[in-house]
């Protein structure tokens, strides 16, 4: 397996598989073509320094996994510099072998290489085998998460 910086022509990947699970499908349009939407979205994170959008690949290239990691400087902790997990997603004819584990693994080395003083993520509530790896890998539930979303217009 391979851990690798996304290109253009993962985004169908990516999005299929976001778009894979009951939550997924109530957020996500994967159609084919893919709206142009989520390629805006991708120059939009391509273009930004503090986003990084990294796909797992198999020996084969079939994109496997991916996650996107963010890195948030902010005043406090004398001007730190967190990163924030999202978009956690494992094909699903390759969940349960390690793959998540390895991505995460990734994303902890990349933030302490760029500095980060802590990793972040967050998961949905109705997710709870999420909340158990998310723990094995050494993630403590130590804040309570709080959303505000807006109407789409």
């Amino acid at each position: 397996m391979t851990i690798r910086k996304a290109t253009e022509k993962d985004v169908e990947a990516i999005v299929q598989m976001l778009a894979d699970d009951k939550l997924g499908m109530l957020r996500e349009r994967y159609e084919v073509p893919l709206p142009d939407l989520y390629y805006k979205a991708f120059d939009h994170i391509q273009g930004d320094s503090n986003q990084e959008l990294v796909v797992a690949e198999d020996e084969n290239g079939n994109v496997i996994g991916t996650l996107q990691l963010s890195f948030i400087q902010y005043l406090t902790y004398q001007g730190g510099i967190r990163s924030q997990v999202e978009a956690v997603r494992i094909h699903k004819d390759q969940r349960g072998k390690g793959i998540g584990q390895e991505l995460l693994k990734w994303a902890i080395a990349r933030a302490q290489e760029r500095g980060a003083h802590l990793i972040q993520l967050t998961t949905d509530k109705k997710r709870p085998e999420a909340v158990a790896f998310y723990q094995k890998l050494g993630f403590k539930d130590s804040h309570e998460g709080m959303k505000l979303h807006f109407d789409q217009k």
